[in-house]
Formats: structure tokens, sequence, C-alpha cells
């Protein structure tokens, strides 16, 4: 067992390396500036390595997103949540821990980047859908059968969604961790969280 734990980190922590290399040339020298080869080199890595955890340049650049640490916090939130807890406050948890000022910041860069490069797009669908389904197995678990099937599929779409105008730019909304500016119009990401989480459980 120890060794299989063992094992799994070392894969976690190869990939890691891998899309970290690969996010960095990609904000060094832009999508096409670079191939396979550049970012196994700058990781460390061969390439066939670089093909056991990754499809294309566009995918490894894409999942250094998500930093290694945040793959053991949903276990984190499974105990600090109290058992019989709603599932709004269930997501309003996850979504405060999981939603950090680098994981807005990479993805606005990379939404900014799929402008010129739309070949990353479908691999920014599939982590945001990465995210979604992973709140949505936390539900899911926590919920112990208490509501109806698909309601947390229904739930995890809704409140991922909460996402989406921050990564765009399309509200004025201070992500985690920055300073406040003197524009008044500004909201600050707790107070945007709360609004969002004010009409789920109105119902709208």
């Amino acid at each position: 067992m120890i060794k299989q734990n063992l094992r799994d980190l070392k894969k976690e922590a190869t990939a890691h390396a891998l899309a970290d290399a690969a996010y960095e040339l990609a904000l060094e020298r832009g999508l096409d500036g670079f191939v396979v080869d550049d970012i196994a080199q700058r990781a460390g890595y061969s390439r066939r390595t670089f093909a056991n955890h990754f499809s294309c340049k566009e995918e490894a650049v894409v999942m250094a997103t998500l930093t290694f640490k945040e793959k053991h916090e949903p276990e984190k939130l499974l105990a600090s949540i109290p058992e019989g807890a709603h599932p709004l406050d269930t997501m309003y948890h996850l979504l405060k821990m999981r939603l950090t000022a680098e994981l807005f910041r990479k993805m606005r860069t990379l939404v900014a980047m799929s402008k010129h490069s739309p070949t990353l797009e479908p691999y920014i669908l599939i982590l945001l859908r990465k995210l979604q389904f992973e709140a949505q197995s936390i539900l899911s678990e926590l919920s112990g059968g208490r509501y109806p099937e698909g309601y947390a599929h229904l739930l995890a779409g809704a409140t991922y969604g909460v996402m989406l105008p921050l990564i765009d730019g399309s509200l004025n909304v201070l992500l985690p961790g920055e300073p406040a500016v003197e524009s008044a119009e500004a909201m600050s990401f707790e107070q945007y969280l709360d609004t969002a989480f004010n009409h789920l459980r109105k119902g709208f």
C-alpha cells in the first residue's frame, strides 16, 4: 500500500512538473513557439514520459491550472463539512476553497491565450468539467441519498457557472487576494459569491 501511494505521488508530481513547464513556455513563447520536446526537456523528462501523462501540449498547458496540492483538498473538505449539511453550503465551502487567486489568474490567462490559439478551448472546457465533476462527486457522497438522482449534477453545474463571468472578466469582481481599487463598482469575491448563493437559495 505504501509503495502504491508513493508511486501515485510520484506520478502526480511528474504530471505537475510537465504541466508547469508547458504553461511557462506558453507564457514565454506563445502556444506556437514550442513543441512537446521543449516541455519534456525543461521539466527534465523524456517525450515518452510526457505521452504517459498528456495527449498534447495544449492539455498540459491547461492542466497547469490545477496545482499538485489541490488534488488532496477534497479530502480536507469532506472532513470539515458537518454530516447532514445542505448541499448548497457544501458547494459554498468548496468554491471558497478551490477558487483561489492563482487559479483565476491562470484561467484568465488561458482564456486570453485561446483567443489567438483556439486549440486550447476544448481543454479549458475539459478542465471546467473536471472541477464540476469533482464537486458533483463530493455532493453525492455527502448527501447520502437524501436528494433526488441528478440533484448533485444540476447543483454542481449551476454553482460552477458562477466561475465563468470571473474567468472571462465580464463582471467587475476583485479576485481573492487582489488589492482593493478606487473604483466603487468593484465587488469583492466574497460579496460576489454570497450574492450568487443567495440567488441559488431563493431559486432566482
